[in-house]
């Protein structure tokens, strides 16, 4: 049986995300001579060139860029696979790289996550927050929350609760467009956009019959958040999560129209790289957001 060079495999990974054959030496505690046999001899093995060299630069070719993925998923199997022997594995420590949606994140996750780091002060988190959708896999992270429905993957993914949605508006853009009834005569309207869920607006109403209507207004962005001002100076509509609009329905500077249309909750995922094996650390975080967020 031929075995995979898994140093080699290692030393790829390393120089993928270095970018240079010496920030990788440099990072991993080898010499430059050792890193760049190590990817000659991956090459070798593989028939292909995962680098174009030149003197100022080191880019992946297109061979390298899909092999990349796997190299970090190999490290990062191995990586789990030590520390789950090791003695000390039951012991949350170590750096934790997770990722969560920006409202919902500075809103809910950042609070918890504080929580979590009294709790275990051996482990450090790097908190990304951002409405875009991340590559858990290819960035590094080691969990993620995502709302949204998820298409089929290897990525492994929790439950935790739904989320509501509304659709709103402020009572002046009411009184002076009028209030819509029927989901069909949400095309009469300025509607607000949200650019980071694609396809239009659909509505199930009670006998269900399904409307979907193509948000087309004076605003789109890829926050909920940068939506609500637009909403309170009466520029139209917008259907957006309850988390970002909760304060200002309870205050009665917005409200909610069509509620027996109300779009279908959301679910919010945890989500975690395909493999089995995971740090102390890391199960420890998906236990403290599971436990605090199903609800």
């Amino acid at each position: 049986m031929n075995l995979p060079d898994l140093e080699a495999w290692a030393i790829f990974a390393a120089v993928a995300d270095a970018r240079s054959f010496s920030g990788a030496a440099e990072t991993i505690g080898v010499s430059k001579a050792t890193v760049s046999k190590a990817v000659s001899r991956l090459e070798g093995r593989l028939g292909v060139s995962l680098f174009h060299r030149t003197s100022r630069r080191l880019a992946l070719t297109e061979a390298g860029t899909g092999l990349a993925d796997h190299a970090r998923a190999i490290v990062a199997q191995a990586l789990a696979a030590e520390e789950s022997a090791r003695a000390g594995a039951t012991v949350a420590a170590g750096r934790i790289r997770m990722a969560a949606p920006m409202s919902f994140g500075v809103a809910h996750v950042a609070p918890l996550v504080a929580g979590f780091l009294v709790a275990h002060p051996a482990v450090e988190i790097e908190l990304h927050l951002s409405d875009a959708r991340v590559d858990i896999v290819a960035e590094g992270f080691d969990v993620a929350l995502r709302i949204a429905d998820l298409p089929d993957s290897s990525l492994r993914a929790r439950r935790l609760c739904q989320i509501e949605a509304h659709l709103v508006a402020a009572p002046a853009y009411l009184a002076a467009a009028g209030t819509p009834t029927h989901p069909s005569q949400l095309s009469d309207h300025r509607l607000l956009g949200y650019t980071n869920v694609t396809g239009p607006w659909r509505f199930r109403g009670a006998d269900g019959s399904d409307i979907a209507v193509r948000a087309q207004g004076p605003l789109s962005a890829n926050s909920g958040d940068a939506m609500v001002p637009a909403l309170l100076a009466g520029l139209g509509i917008a259907r957006l999560p309850a988390f970002i609009v909760d304060a200002e329905l309870a205050r009665g500077t917005l409200v909610t129209i069509l509620d027996e249309w109300a779009p279908a909750p959301v679910n919010l995922h945890l989500l975690t790289p395909p493999s089995a094996l995971r740090p102390a650390r890391v199960e420890a975080l998906i236990a403290w957001l599971a436990e605090r967020l199903r609800g």
